[in-house]
């Protein structure tokens, strides 16, 4: 028990803070960006660089959250001498790893191209200029990212890990079910807060680039055609799918 109190109260706090950094950083940017009246390529070459500053920070942000989940709980399982919290310790370690493996496995695009592009401060200090046909190739990487990131397979996937870790607990390690259930709520709220802190603003410009640039082209939506979330309850789960 005092192990799985002290993964919740360690991941928790660990991932509510670079959930908050998240928030606040992107905030602030969407905020710049909105000033960004989009009338001229100028305009929406720097909103692209402000899209792909937002998703390096929540990328990288994550990942450095993620693996330091991992060592912090890898060390305590190491070090305890009570079974419960080493089961504990090693499942969370387990599925922060996870986590952290899934960043690197859906990178923010392909590296070669995306180093290419300066930063906000380069650009605006007019060091490297961006084309049009780069800001047009950025954006759409970066939207193609973001409707994967937002999708429903992204759900399923974090739902199918965090269900699993919850039956081991209830039913590998011979815990209550209550304590399954608390398992799977506490990786379900940090799966959650990752998938929605992620950027979606590059999304917009690159609907507002091929509405201004080629009016002619036609875009399959960005958006996900569907959504699921889980709700915990006393007395069981709910699953509700919205299309």
């Amino acid at each position: 028990m005092n192990g799985r109190y002290f993964r919740f109260a360690s991941v928790t706090f660990l991932l509510s803070v670079i959930f908050f950094v998240d928030v606040i950083s992107l905030n602030g940017q969407d905020s710049l960006q909105d000033t960004v009246s989009g009338s001229s390529i100028g305009d929406l070459q720097l909103a692209a660089l402000h899209d792909r500053q937002n998703a390096q920070i929540w990328w990288y942000g994550w990942l450095a959250g993620y693996s330091a989940a991992t060592a912090g709980q890898v060390i305590v399982a190491a070090s305890t001498e009570s079974l419960a919290t080493r089961q504990d310790m090693v499942l969370g370690a387990g599925t922060t790893f996870l986590g952290a493996l899934g960043q690197l496995i859906m990178p923010l695009g392909p590296r070669d191209v995306l180093k290419g592009y300066p930063s906000v401060k380069q650009y605006m200090s007019g060091e490297q200029p961006v084309s049009p046909e780069e800001t047009m190739e950025l954006l759409e990487i970066l939207a193609a990212r973001e409707k994967e990131g937002r999708s429903w397979k992204t759900h399923a996937i974090a739902g199918a890990v965090n269900l699993s870790s919850g039956l081991i607990t209830w039913l590998g390690f011979k815990r209550t079910v209550w304590d399954g259930v608390a398992n799977f709520a506490l990786n379900t709220a940090v799966t959650e807060a990752q998938i929605w802190t992620q950027p979606t603003r590059a999304i917009k410009d690159y609907e507002r680039y091929l509405r201004e640039y080629h009016p002619g082209e036609g875009m399959a939506p960005l958006k996900p055609e569907s959504e699921w979330t889980v709700s915990v309850y006393p007395g069981g789960i709910a699953l509700r799918v919205d299309f």
